[in-house]
């Protein structure tokens, strides 16, 4: 058995389409509430589901072989795992948002909050911008309202969460989607059924 850790949530619905389309089939797993490990014997394969931010964890632990998460977890974790596929799903960018009317003074350190702080540091190292990163784990539009940060680095998607709030996109600097990973020694030593796979799910892609 290949093991594939695949996202919960919204990004897991359409993987669940590219598995299909390239010969895959797990409705069964897409139908199921609370089943977490489910089992293809005709394509030999075994899919679990776990947390979007885990599922390089899994990979690169060895727990699974293969795995599907986003460009913002690989950038942000840097987990020693190869990437073998972008599946063009899931697309969204990176973006740095302040509210609206925002001037920024470059006298002082620019106070940033995010839950990517090694995106965010990486992108104002660029601009040679000093900055304060203030950690957070959700609802970040809410930190610029209450003063807590000048600005925000986020996903954006549509901006609609944005705008309900009075905020606004100063830049966007990362597109992100969803890539195919497999951990390097199941690659080393599984590659020809791994291959197939992501040939399988690239022809599906293209399809």
């Amino acid at each position: 058995m290949i093991n594939i850790a695949l996202p919960k949530g919204r990004l897991g619905d359409h993987v669940f389409n590219i598995l299909s389309k390239g010969g895959y089939d797990c409705r069964e797993m897409h139908d199921a509430n609370r089943q977490l490990i489910f089992t293809s014997e005709e394509n030999g394969i075994s899919y679990f589901l776990v947390k979007p931010s885990d599922v390089d964890i899994y990979v690169a632990h060895g727990a699974a072989d293969i795995g599907i998460v986003g460009k913002d977890i690989l950038l942000e974790h840097d987990p020693d795992v190869y990437e073998l596929l972008d599946l063009g799903i899931g697309k969204c960018q990176m973006c740095v948002a302040a509210r609206k009317g925002f001037q920024d003074d470059p006298s002082l350190p620019l106070r940033v909050a995010t839950k990517f702080t090694n995106i965010a540091k990486a992108h104002f190292d660029d601009l040679n911008r000093q900055i304060e990163i203030i950690r957070l784990n959700g609802s970040i539009e809410l930190a610029p309202l209450l003063g807590l940060s000048d600005v925000i680095v986020d996903i954006v998607e549509t901006g609609t969460t944005l705008r309900e709030n009075g905020l606004e996109v100063i830049s966007r600097f990362l597109p992100i989607s969803a890539r195919l990973i497999a951990n390097k020694a199941s690659y080393s030593f599984r590659s020809a059924e791994i291959d197939q796979l992501v040939r399988k799910l690239s022809e599906g892609i293209q399809a």
